[in-house]
């Protein structure tokens, strides 16, 4: 395994830092420490393109198949680097060696690979011998879009048996907005019909990334219909986690984004909690 020359930092969430096919580490903000990731998007292919994004050469795709005994063999071998060997030491900082989580994020759409429900299974079966299951959680992090998918379905109910959560992604409630932030044609009714619908079979948070587009803060009129749709699905979700851009995007558009004010951000926090909904900043 190659070893990064300086500490892990959420600047760099590097897929290529661990030498490996599927799974990588990063530092989280949100999850407060370090994080597996597991990415099946190997070919940096995703059903959205995210004008945010930092994935270099996105295109739109999904995933190749999953070689899942090479991805076992992985997860199983990091583990026991992060916890019997020295890979926390060389490469994390004092105050972020905690193992938070396994997350599925990585270059695009973890729901888009048709193996994701045996994935879901095999992470279960690695941590079980490692007797972390129940002890650090496991993430799905998506866009939300094929969660009405069978498959998708069945690995997310799995998810919610072995203790994970899901943190679905929502950047905007306007049609129009989603258009240009996610470059996909989605009306209001179906985000929230998707995310009731995951929110009642998994522990569900969403997750906002704020951020200016040529130079232009979110507008009252924007931010008053994101808060309108979070609280049309609020008995369904835990909470919210809105986050502002820690690192370049790397798509076409990223010149025209900036870092939003982190009055912004706490701003539409407390919004959310004044209609009765958790939330946190990550800045």
């Amino acid at each position: 395994m190659s070893v990064s020359k300086q500490y892990l930092n959420i600047h760099d969430h590097s897929r290529e830092l661990s030498g490996l096919k599927y799974i990588y580490s990063v530092i989280s903000r949100r999850a407060g420490g370090l994080s597996i990731g597991v990415n099946l998007n190997v070919n940096n292919a995703c059903n959205w393109q995210c004008i945010y994004c930092e994935i270099p050469n996105l295109t739109r795709g999904s995933p190749p198949p999953i070689e899942l005994d090479v991805l076992e063999d992985e997860l199983r071998f990091f583990l026991h680097e992060i916890i019997h060997g020295d890979y926390m030491e060389k490469n994390v900082a004092i105050d972020d060696r905690h193992l938070k989580d396994i997350a599925f994020s990585g270059n695009g759409e973890p729901t888009s690979a048709e193996e994701f429900p045996k994935i879901i299974l095999i992470v279960k079966k690695v941590l079980q011998e490692f007797n972390l299951l129940h002890k650090i959680k496991i993430r799905l992090i998506t866009n939300g879009s094929l969660i009405h998918k069978e498959s998708v379905l069945a690995g997310i109910q799995t998810l919610a048996k072995i203790g994970g959560e899901v943190w679905f992604k929502i950047d905007a409630a306007l049609e129009e907005n989603t258009k240009i932030i996610n470059q996909v044609n989605l009306k209001p009714k179906h985000v929230v019909d998707r995310l009731k619908l995951c929110g009642e079979i998994c522990p569900t948070y969403v997750q906002t990334c704020i951020f200016t587009l040529d130079n232009k803060e979110p507008n009252d009129k924007e931010i008053d219909a994101y808060i309108k749709l979070i609280d049309n699905a609020k008995k369904n979700i835990k909470g919210v986690h809105l986050y502002g851009i820690a690192r370049p995007s790397l798509q076409p558009e990223g010149h025209r984004l900036g870092r939003a004010d982190i009055n912004v951000l706490k701003n539409i926090a407390d919004q959310l909690h004044n209609n009765g909904i958790e939330s946190t900043v990550s800045y």
